[in-house]
């Protein structure tokens, strides 16, 4: 009886606990009632929290009473008790504190050089009459103008650097001190005999260093008892990239076969958002039309057969060419529930040095991290590395149990020193391969902007290096941080060349992609040095172009070679690629006359197979063996109506080609890209497609 009336009593308590627990939904937007896409709500105390989606909506299961805290950069943070409404609606504020931020002004008494276009440097020794300082300022600083203050107290003047406007009106420059960001009060604060010197940062490299909250300008302060450096604005603006040459077409009866590796990266589409967003221009070698394609996930069938993907195909007519035909190949690999992968062996090799030490840098990095280890199982193992002047371990292999431990660990890490790049990742695989788990998912995961700078650095050095470790079996995926000095080459050199994959993080919202969304793509392999090579049937086909994969060009004879490295395939991933054809008979000028040879028939084909238009051959490998299986898709000549996929696939690849002025879009406009995406968009439950046609809208 007793035990009995204790079970009600447990029983009842249950019942209240979880009558207190459930879901608030609402909308984040502004002071102007447009949404905040990104915005974090995080329940206080706790490491658990969302980020709103594009249109500023976000989810998350709660208790009453929890403490909710609603923040976006540039935006006052709100703290919402939650009670008895299960829809809570937030509007941030702007962050005033900023809005009339001003420096007590310093006398000049040594201008030093500009550095770039984007920075000039100013010493001071001692405080003088405010007034006075902001007139030698604007008189010794290209494009800095000084506003004469309305308000009396302390005599203050503001500061505008030339060429910022916004929406709300505030042009102001942000003011950091000693590499912090500071209000009008802590300004105000400083005495002269503490300056060491300024810097006045312009254009972009004010938002490469600060992001939204740099975009009317930075003035830096550095005072004389700070280990403060100031950051390399010349670095900042050093970005580069892998030279692309676009395909052009080719004559199917004098080259048949176009044999190229898959690209499953998804840096290239996110890297251009980040681009668009922040209204710069956009370099024409940082527009990879496969990865910005391959971003989408389209509806292709799972597999149902041995093999680990699917093979899809569609022939419609070329929404921009009309004299042509536009052919999809798609592959969609096998989807596993997080629970059924197997156990993971992952090292993380962080980036610690000093280019790391912008907020969209290590401090996103360090919150994107903490969403992959609340994933993690108990039978999930992490160790940490970092690496800065020089490399180290600071978490040996740790269960995904003890997620707090591996938490702590990462909120511990801080930027500073150079970046010996090679060196963490010796150190990284080193520790890898001690604990490597033959039937388990041995992974390093690299996260850095790709400025190394100590030991091996170069490109040609880092591909030596990432070739040797593939080796090991352990597999490799590249995550990219920050702006202004990101060197993308280089990372794709290392997914491409150590069995591995490329993103790249700019926001909360992708780290939750890439980390919760897509958990088994990122982390599991399931089929490695996938290859494919089309055959095109001359007899319908006259000349053909690869849109796209420009670095991933394979030599014909490379494809039944298994010493050849090409991309891996992760589970769920899907991978498309994109052919224009021009059918045999119709004249185009992208044709151009052919060379009579001497020794070579081209003219003579066979004619046994008038009703296929090509044949496209798939070659892979199992994650653990060297070996290759071929399969084998032939196509009909049969056109049809486009699908919806299709129709976005296809806006998304004629916007790459206008990014990068192509020879071949013919003359469309963005009107033709938005039609397009309007008509893919499909069943759009992420809001991805509605973004991309949010971002062409914008371009201009």
């Amino acid at each position: 009886m007793k035990t009995g009336l204790n079970l009600l009593v447990v029983l009842f308590m249950m019942m209240q606990v979880q009558a207190q627990q459930k879901t608030i939904s609402g909308t984040i937007s502004d002071e102007n009632g447009s949404p905040l896409p990104s915005a974090n709500v995080l329940i206080k105390g706790s490491t658990i929290g969302v980020n709103s989606n594009f249109d500023g909506y976000y989810s998350l299961q709660v208790n009453v009473g929890d403490v909710l805290v609603f923040s976006y950069v540039g935006y006052s943070s709100q703290d919402i008790t939650v009670g008895s409404s299960n829809t809570i609606n937030v509007t941030l504020q702007p962050d005033n504190s900023l809005d009339e931020v001003v420096v007590t002004a310093y006398a000049i008494r040594k201008q030093k050089k500009t550095l770039s276009n984007s920075v000039s440097k100013i010493s001071a020794e001692y405080l003088s009459v405010p007034q006075s300082y902001s007139n030698q300022l604007a008189g010794r600083v290209s494009g800095v103008k000084v506003a004469d203050s309305k308000t009396k107290s302390n005599n203050n003047s503001n500061i505008v650097i030339r060429g910022y406007t916004s929406a709300s009106g505030n042009n102001t420059p942000l003011y950091v001190v000693d590499g912090k960001i500071v209000s009008k009060s802590k300004i105000d604060q400083i005495k002269s005999k503490k300056v060491e010197e300024i810097q006045v940062v312009k254009k972009y490299a004010g938002q490469a260093l600060y992001g939204s909250q740099g975009a009317n300008g930075v003035i830096l302060i550095k005072t004389k008892r700070s280990n403060y450096q100031f950051p390399n604005i010349n670095k900042i603006e050093n970005e580069s990239y892998t030279k692309i040459h676009e395909n052009k077409f080719k004559l199917a009866n004098a080259n048949p076969l176009s044999t190229f590796s898959i690209d499953v990266d998804k840096a290239g589409y996110s890297n251009i958002r980040r681009m668009l967003n922040n209204g710069q221009a956009i370099p024409s070698n940082a527009v990879k039309i496969e990865e910005m394609v391959n971003y989408f996930n389209y509806d292709y069938p799972q597999p149902n057969d041995k093999h680990p993907f699917s093979i899809n195909t569609e022939v419609v007519n070329t929404p921009w060419n009309k004299q042509a035909q536009l052919v999809r190949i798609g592959l969609q690999g096998k989807t596993y529930e997080n629970k059924e992968l197997p156990a993971a062996n992952l090292t993380f090799l962080i980036d610690v040095s000093g280019s790391m030490n912008n907020q969209n840098k290590l401090p996103l990095l360090k919150n994107a991290f903490k969403l992959l280890v609340n994933q993690l199982r108990d039978k999930d193992k992490v160790a940490i590395v970092v690496y800065a002047g020089a490399a180290g371990v600071v978490l040996k292999p740790t269960s995904g149990k003890n997620k707090e431990k591996i938490i702590e660990a990462l909120n511990n890490l801080s930027a500073g020193g150079s970046t010996a790049g090679g060196e963490g990742i010796e150190l990284a695989y080193k520790l890898a391969q001690e604990n490597f788990s033959k039937k388990g998912n041995n992974r390093v995961i690299l996260a850095t902007d790709g400025d190394f700078n100590v030991g091996a650095s170069t490109n040609d050095a880092m591909e030596k290096l990432i070739v040797q470790k593939r080796e090991s079996g352990v597999f490799l995926s590249v995550l990219g941080f920050g702006y202004g000095n990101y060197k993308d080459d280089k990372l794709e050199i290392l997914a491409d060349k150590g069995n591995g994959n490329h993103a790249y993080i700019d926001t909360m919202q992708e780290a939750r992609r890439i980390f919760e969304t897509e958990f088994g793509g990122t982390l599991f392999t399931i089929a490695k040095d996938v290859k494919i090579q089309v055959e095109f049937n001359p007899n319908l086909v006259q000349a053909y172009r690869l849109i796209g994969y420009e670095n991933r060009l394979l030599a014909n004879e490379d494809f039944v070679n298994d010493a050849i490295d090409a991309g891996e395939l992760g589970a769920g991933h899907t991978v498309t690629a994109l052919y224009e054809v021009i059918p045999v008979g119709v004249e185009s000028h992208y044709i151009k006359d052919q060379i009579d040879l001497k020794y070579t028939n081209t003219t003579e084909v066979n004619t046994n197979y008038k009703d296929e238009l090509f044949t496209v051959k798939f070659r892979y490998k199992k994650p653990d063996q060297d070996t290759s299986i071929e399969i084998v898709h032939m196509q009909k000549n049969e056109t049809s109506i486009a699908s919806p996929d299709m129709n976005f696939a296809s806006a998304v690849a004629l916007f790459g080609m206008q990014l990068r002025h192509s020879q071949f879009y013919n003359d469309s406009t963005i009107k033709d890209v938005i039609a397009l995406a309007e008509k893919g968009r499909g069943n759009d439950q992420s809001g991805y497609r509605a973004e991309f046609i949010r971002l062409v809208k914008a371009f201009k």
